[in-house]
């Protein structure tokens, strides 16, 4: 199997809880920044600011999704992330645990701000 062209792609290969989760992530990112467009980035699903800058993406993996945001964006939700393990700029979401749906939309809306207020561009 060959990597996904497309975001429907990508989920495909994932079934029950991470397809649900990986679903979840996109429902929120349609929400929150209907603006951007979806792209397959390193083989993973990006979200890209018009402008042609990626926003976020998400991987998923076999106990886990990452939703991977800039490190800018993760450090300004450091209190709000105590229960979740992060990495550089990036969230894991464990399956079969609640989505933290708002959480991920204030940080979805923060980086499209910092993308277009302050210039942060990727990583």
């Amino acid at each position: 199997m060959g990597k996904p062209r497309t975001i429907d792609e990508y989920i495909e290969r994932f079934a029950g809880q991470p397809r649900e989760l990986l679903e979840r992530v996109r429902a929120l990112a349609h929400e929150t920044v209907p603006e951007a467009t979806e792209a397959i980035t390193w083989g993973h699903p990006a979200w890209v600011h018009p402008s042609g800058t990626i926003l976020f993406t998400v991987n998923g993996y076999t106990k886990h999704a990452n939703v991977v945001f800039t490190p800018s964006t993760r450090e300004a939700f450091d209190a709000d992330l105590t229960g979740f393990a992060t990495g550089k700029g990036s969230v894991k979401l464990p399956y079969g645990q609640p989505v933290p749906d708002e959480l991920l939309r204030e940080m979805m809306a923060f980086r499209v701000r910092e993308h277009e207020n302050d210039g942060v561009g990727w990583m």
